[in-house]
């Protein structure tokens, strides 16, 4: 196959935000994923996150389980390995994760949808790495959205009151090695729920687009590049004019014998945001998909449910 996965500068944005923007929201129109290059989260953060991460994912069983918050949807803490399955998949992915949500002002309303963060007591370095890995994450998001925004005809600060304090989760994913006769993928093929999503290790062998043509498009980009893509959330806002696209990770002969690491962040709007379809969005040619709106959190946990993670 000879089409390449799309980069684009951020350095773009500064020295020419309308074609940033424009890049970005071809991009995300045509295939619904690229690359960020030049972005602003700090590398030396990241390596040290995926390193002390590392050390967890390595602790016994008994010690990762205790972090297991049941009935919570997997919503802060640890995953264990073969518990999310893609939906319309019947194997679960060989996986395991930890989850970061956002640090809420005491006594929050938003506290009855979004859970308090847990810390690894055997790891207490982790909590500084991870909280401000997360604000850089968050703030890159927000960065984004504005210029989405802008494609869509929008006011650039659109997203910033639909946003800023939003369920969004930060995911550290442990693939552990696997079997190459052991059913099941790394990642079943799978949307995201959110508005964007932003992901670090998408460098690594065994990321995947689905083309519109049926074809997969193995995800190659540089160790430094952020993988960004459209979320489901996004796509329904839009109308469809941007593309939430199916994706997986699969592991090859050559990476099976390999643990592998990744950090997406999943970009979601407050939980009281009622998602309705932008009347921008909608023509003679692209009616309303969606004539009846809903509450972001009902449609989180609607997702959740296909996922079995509630």
């Amino acid at each position: 196959m000879n089409k390449e996965f799309p980069v684009i500068s951020y350095n773009l944005k500064d020295e020419d935000p309308l074609l940033f923007s424009k890049s970005l929201g071809d991009n995300f129109k045509q295939i619904g994923f690229c690359s960020i290059s030049d972005h602003p989260i700090d590398s030396n953060l990241i390596n040290q996150a995926i390193e002390s991460f590392g050390s967890f994912f390595k602790l016994p069983k008994e010690v990762k389980h205790k972090y297991l918050l049941d009935g919570k949807g997997g919503a802060r803490g640890y995953t264990p390995f073969k518990i999310e399955t893609a939906k319309d998949s019947n194997l679960p992915d060989l996986k395991e994760f930890w989850h970061t949500g956002r640090e809420l002002p005491s006594g929050h309303e938003y506290e009855k949808w979004m859970l308090k963060n847990i810390w690894i007591k055997e790891l207490p370095e982790l909590k500084d790495l991870t909280l401000e890995l997360y604000k850089q994450f968050d703030e890159l998001g927000k960065s984004l959205l504005r210029s989405l925004a802008m494609y869509l005809d929008l006011d650039e600060k659109y997203f910033d009151k639909v946003t800023n304090l939003g369920n969004s989760v930060m995911r550290t994913i442990h693939y552990p090695k696997v079997d190459i006769n052991e059913e099941g993928e790394r990642a079943a093929a799978h949307e995201d729920i959110n508005l964007i999503t932003l992901l670090i290790g998408g460098h690594q062998p065994g990321l995947e687009i689905k083309l519109k043509e049926g074809d997969w498009l193995p995800v190659s980009s540089q160790r430094d590049t952020i993988v960004c893509n459209v979320g489901d959330m996004l796509q329904r806002l839009c109308n469809h004019k941007l593309v939430s696209t199916t994706h997986r990770v699969v592991a090859t002969r050559d990476t099976t014998d390999q643990s592998r690491y990744s950090i997406p962040f999943f970009v979601h709007p407050n939980p009281d945001w009622y998602i309705e379809t932008l009347e921008t969005c909608i023509t003679k040619d692209n009616p309303n998909r969606y004539p009846e709106g809903i509450l972001a959190e009902d449609y989180l946990r609607q997702r959740l449910e296909e996922i079995k993670l509630i």
